[in-house]
């Protein structure tokens, strides 16, 4: 018979933390940066602001590849959040399941019609 000291600890769950930790933080401060840059424009712009003005300064390509990047990170940002979210806090695997595919759906959705009008502008 064998025995057991101790407590026995059942760990759960997938084990990202390190990595969804890093990826939140490296996104965050790209989009941070991001706001800055876009901020930075708009306060060196003189006259008032409207569509011409925002369509000017998203209107070159390496603002749009910059866009892109930062719509990338916002939605793996959003992605690792809820996923976390639902992981922790809805306990029915089948609901839980149901929820993270709707947030896939969703952000793909998103990112569709994100990129339709990036590149319209």
């Amino acid at each position: 018979m064998a025995v057991n000291y101790g407590s026995k600890r059942v760990v759960v769950g997938a084990h990202y933390g390190l990595r969804d930790w890093l990826s939140q933080r490296i996104t965050g401060a790209l989009m941070a940066l991001f706001t800055l840059i876009v901020l930075a424009q708009l306060l060196l712009t003189s006259g008032p602001i409207g569509y011409d003005k925002w369509a000017g300064i998203f209107a070159s390509q390496w603002m749009k590849v910059l866009t892109f990047a930062v719509i990338a990170s916002l939605l793996y940002h959003v992605w690792v959040g809820m996923r976390d979210v639902w992981m922790d806090y809805v306990q029915p695997v089948g609901i839980r399941l149901a929820l993270q595919i709707f947030t896939i759906v969703w952000l793909v959705g998103c990112a569709g019609w994100a990129i339709q009008v990036l590149w319209r502008v």
